[in-house]
């Protein structure tokens, strides 16, 4: 699994792409099932995913932190034993000013969280600024 992260239009598709030699097979976290990652050679706005999961799906609903790492870890690893070639592309949400919705704070927690565990797993991570990947792992 390969996961790739880099703030909103920094050329993380591209650079997928380009890198891996992964030019069909994608599907968008903006409106991708669950039962697709199992099968597609990649995912983008994996955060979008996670937010639509959010609402859509009560495995990720929680407030409490503590649970909140459980679900991620398991999540994690459902997704990992689902589709272990998977390359993941996601934005880094982080970084900038703090949501005032209280939705949106648990959100970016959510995608921390969860892209934290697949880091630890991942056969490789890369952060992507203005197209250029650098290797974390």
């Amino acid at each position: 699994m390969r996961l790739i992260i880099g703030g909103a239009y920094q050329g993380k598709l591209d650079y997928a792409k380009k890198t891996y030699g992964i030019e069909d097979g994608w599907i968008d976290g903006r409106s991708c099932d669950r039962m697709e990652i199992t099968a597609c050679r990649g995912i983008h706005h994996f955060h979008e995913y996670v937010k639509r999961a959010t609402l859509e799906e009560p495995w990720i609903c929680t407030e409490d932190l503590t649970l909140l790492e459980e679900q991620a870890h398991d999540f994690s690893v459902w997704l990992l034993q689902a589709n272990p070639e998977i390359t993941i592309v996601s934005n880094e949400l982080g970084y900038g000013i703090v949501p005032m919705e209280k939705s949106d704070r648990l959100w970016r927690e959510r995608v921390g969280r969860i892209c934290t565990c697949l880091a630890s797993e991942a056969d490789e991570v890369v952060r992507v600024v203005c197209g250029i990947g650098t290797r974390l792992k």
